[in-house]
């Protein structure tokens, strides 16, 4: 079966005279070229585009991140439950878990006074509407009457929602010995 290609074939049916035939031949050229130049622009401008996006959602999660546990450390549970996706679940080195009523009547409870919970050494890595970040942090205060002071690994996993981005999984490491601290 023969393609035809009716605009390309009127255009030069029009032009069949020697002179406005040169011009279609110089016109045909430059045509290609532009419309090459753009297929090659455009993704490239898009892919840009993207990178300052992913650089973006990494400052923006970052900044959420330490939101976070400067809302913990002062046992601001309104924050807290802000930031905290529904479902949330936190699995700790020791293999106990708490969702999201469990970190908001902690916090409401008061029974922990944080002294210090810092992070150290973050970095946050972003694979569309999912984030992570991995972090040291430093903890020391008094819980139930019992003083803390320990540092361990954790990562915080957090998904883009149409309300915005959500801490939706956490996990820590064991406390880290003294020497690795």
């Amino acid at each position: 079966m023969k393609r035809t290609f009716p605009i390309l074939t009127s255009a030069l049916a029009r032009n069949a005279d020697s002179a406005t035939m040169d011009r279609g031949r110089l016109f045909y050229p430059w045509l290609f070229l532009a419309i090459g130049l753009t297929l090659g622009i455009v993704p490239a401008t898009a892919i840009r585009g993207m990178s300052a996006s992913i650089a973006d959602d990494r400052k923006t999660v970052a900044a959420l991140d330490v939101e976070y546990q400067a809302a913990v450390k002062i046992n601001d549970a309104s924050t807290m439950g802000r930031m905290l996706a529904d479902d949330f679940v936190l699995v700790t080195g020791s293999g106990k878990t708490y969702t999201k009523a469990d970190m908001i009547k902690d916090a409401q409870g008061g029974g922990t006074n944080y002294e210090r919970n810092d992070e150290d050494v973050q970095a946050v890595r972003v694979w569309g509407n999912t984030a992570v970040v991995t972090a040291k942090l430093w903890e020391k205060g008094m819980t139930n009457g019992r003083s803390f002071d320990r540092r361990f690994w954790f990562s915080d996993t957090y998904v883009r929602t149409p309300a915005g981005w959500k801490y939706v999984f956490g996990q820590s490491s064991l406390p880290l010995p003294n020497s690795a601290q």
